[in-house]
């Protein structure tokens, strides 16, 4: 018995299977709830080290018994302490077994060079925290549609020439508005700031 790593296997709609790495045992908290609400299997770990393991990357011959791991989606804190959320994703996109799965990256610090030196490492998308239940609906059409596909979509409609970045208004944001879509127009005001 192998317990949750086969928990549910329906074949009419298979359910996606999401690992959740965070340090912080509210913010795991949050993400597991968001993404249960939007019908994903979630696996929660508290370090990147612990994520490493799970996965089988951590040279352990005990554990790289996990070939056939169905994961996703991956969620990451970037700040964490030991290995970082950006060492997680770099070691994920080296490993010839996981580079294909999606990795999130989050954080609460709104870093523009830290955010492009994730994306530039492979990263599918950058969260700010908290995590709303819009950023969590935006991952999974992330995952249906498969990877860059979403994002690409929304950064070219959103960096558009003819979109006059003075017409953007982030206080009009409300709660349910994604995260990655806030930081984009804060960066815009900001720059014409």
């Amino acid at each position: 018995a192998v317990g949750d790593l086969s928990s549910s296997s329906s074949s009419s709609s298979p359910e996606l299977h999401v690992l959740a790495v965070d340090d912080s045992f509210v913010d795991r908290k949050v993400i597991e709830r968001l993404l249960r609400i939007s019908a994903c299997k979630v696996t929660t770990v508290e370090s990147g080290t612990r994520a490493l393991q799970y996965l089988g990357l951590d040279g352990d011959k005990g554990s790289s018994g996990l070939k056939d791991l169905k994961l996703n989606l991956i969620v990451t804190d970037y700040s964490m302490p030991g290995l970082t959320g950006y060492d997680l994703l770099k070691k994920i996109k080296e490993s010839s077994a996981f580079r294909e799965i999606p990795v999130v990256i989050m954080s609460s610090e709104n870093i523009q060079p830290r955010i492009e030196q994730c994306m530039t490492e492979g990263a599918e998308d950058f969260l700010l925290k908290p995590v709303k239940l819009a950023d969590v609906k935006r991952l999974k059409e992330l995952i249906m549609r498969g990877p860059k596909s979403f994002l690409q979509n929304d950064i070219d409609s959103s960096s558009s020439p003819s979109s006059s970045s003075s017409s953007h208004d982030v206080s009009s944001l409300d709660d349910d508005t994604p995260s990655s879509k806030r930081m984009k127009l804060e960066s815009r005001i900001h720059d014409c700031a």
